[in-house]
């Protein structure tokens, strides 16, 4: 199989059928991915909460409500939920702690190698708190990195997925309790198989035409 037909055979599902649940052989695949995804200078700021019953479900559905409504049902029907969380911000403790963690898994071979490392990451972190978006619009770029490993790798598993930015994430946050944790929603991601009345399996895939994205120079 050739990652180019994965990426267009997988879509964004509308309708799952919630009796079909991803086996945990699966899921356990798809969390080593997630653990694995690339971030800028290894930051890694982000959370990922998994709900796979209908009272874990129902609790990121509240979220769905109102406005939202129109992705209730995808929350309430798939197999599995992922809530991808960023960190609120990037401060000391959390900077020593990629660093330990990098010394445990032995990236440096001596400690100006390490002293490299921590200079760099200190540099992108303070550059961007200082950036007209600030600190917050980076660590969300490495959120939605990890969103498109998941999404890749769910198709080559042949597992159907719909990312959401479609929640009231005031809602959410207050659901799961995460400002206490630093942390706060950015986007929900269902996971699961498709329904056989889902409109969007059977819709042509449109993109733009190469010559309007690609220039070489």
């Amino acid at each position: 199989m050739k990652i180019t037909d994965v990426a267009k055979a997988r879509y964004t599902t509308k309708s799952f059928d919630s009796t079909l649940k991803i086996a945990p052989e699966l899921i356990e695949q798809l969390r080593e991915l997630l653990r694995y995804a690339p971030s800028s200078v290894n930051s890694q700021p982000w959370h990922f909460i998994i709900a796979n019953d209908d009272a874990g479900k129902a609790r990121i559905a509240k979220a769905t409500s109102g406005s939202f409504s129109f992705n209730e049902a995808k929350v309430k029907n798939a197999s599995h939920i992922l809530v991808f969380c960023a960190r609120k911000n990037i401060d000391e403790d959390y900077l020593e702690t990629l660093l330990a963690q990098e010394q445990q898994d032995g990236r440096f071979p001596n400690d100006q190698t390490r002293q490299g490392q921590d200079n760099g990451r200190r540099f992108f972190v303070g550059l961007n708190r200082q950036s007209d978006a600030g600190i917050s619009a980076w660590i969300e770029k490495q959120v939605y990195l990890a969103l498109g490993t998941l999404l890749l790798g769910a198709g080559t598993l042949g597992i159907d997925a719909c990312p959401m930015e479609g929640f009231d994430a005031a809602i959410l946050d207050g659901e799961l309790n995460l400002s206490s944790k630093n942390l706060c929603s950015v986007v929900v991601v269902a996971l699961g198989y498709r329904a056989s009345e889902d409109f969007n399996a059977k819709t042509p895939k449109s993109r733009l035409p190469e010559n309007a994205i690609f220039s070489e120079i």
